[in-house]
């Protein structure tokens, strides 16, 4: 399965045309207010972000600083007080914090329902889910209850369902971040390792900095009250990496660096 995936992963690379999006969202000069009118808390102020294709980008900060806000904005789910969003694929994918998945189904039956979604016969569904399974390593778990599934395996299923809707986009909040660092670890590399084969765009948030540097070609820091973009690194560190690698962690000390000083310029504790 994964040879097959690299194949298309290839066949992708080498078939696009002078005529495809040159980035897969673009986030132009957007800001986003709540409350009522009169009484307004800028949440973000003037964001501007293209997401190229197959580009993994994390964005990074302290909680409260509408990493989510803004993910919630490219997915479609809110629309920005001022600004554009373009994502020239279509809808994104989303995958939250928590799995959603519906415990009365069972993994296969979950990922169908985002088929079913997508339009696919239903003739083609389990076929699919299968191979949805396969690739995020979970073959025969099928039939499987959401009861009788670990974290680690609920999480994978919640991205193979993420995979089924057939998006060049994926948009990632938090999804580990539940998880016990050893899950989280070996999840890390079955999500580098579904990027690449796969060529998807990745806008992951996170607030763990090592996190952002093991996974990103490019980490994006936002400051706080309101978020704005504080600073981007370009991570050049060859994959695949490890979380404990030691220009993963003089990277993640750099960058640890610049968020304290963001925290203490906006007085959070």
């Amino acid at each position: 399965m994964a040879a097959t995936l690299t194949e298309a992963a290839v066949d992708k690379s080498t078939t696009a045309s002078a005529t495809d999006p040159a980035y897969a969202a673009r986030i132009s000069h957007v800001s986003k207010s709540f409350g009522r009118p009169g009484a307004q808390q800028l949440v973000l102020d003037d964001i501007t972000i293209d997401v190229a294709p197959g580009e993994f980008v994390t964005l990074l900060g302290a909680s409260g600083c509408g990493k989510s806000t803004l993910l919630n904005l490219v997915a479609g789910l809110d629309k920005p007080s001022a600004g554009e969003i373009e994502v020239p694929g279509g809808r994104p994918a989303l995958m939250f914090q928590e799995h959603a998945l519906f415990p009365w189904l069972t993994a296969g039956k979950n990922i169908e329902l985002a088929l079913k979604m997508r339009g696919l016969a239903k003739s083609e569904r389990r076929d699919e889910a299968e191979r949805l399974l396969e690739i995020v390593r979970l073959k025969g778990a099928y039939g499987k209850r959401v009861h009788e599934l670990s974290g680690g395996m609920r999480q994978r299923v919640a991205l193979a369902r993420a995979i089924a809707q057939d998006s060049q986009l994926l948009l990632m909040d938090e999804p580990f971040a539940a998880l016990d660092a050893i899950t989280r670890d070996v999840l890390h590399d079955e999500l580098t390792r579904i990027w690449r084969e796969t060529n998807l765009s990745v806008l992951f948030v996170t607030h763990n900095v090592r996190e952002a540097v093991r996974l990103a070609e490019r980490v994006v820091l936002l400051s706080s009250r309101p978020g704005r973009i504080a600073r981007e690194w370009e991570v050049g560190i060859p994959q695949p990496r490890r979380i404990e690698d030691s220009a993963v962690a003089d990277l993640s000390i750099e960058i640890t660096e610049q968020l304290r000083g963001e925290i203490r310029r906006h007085g959070q504790h």
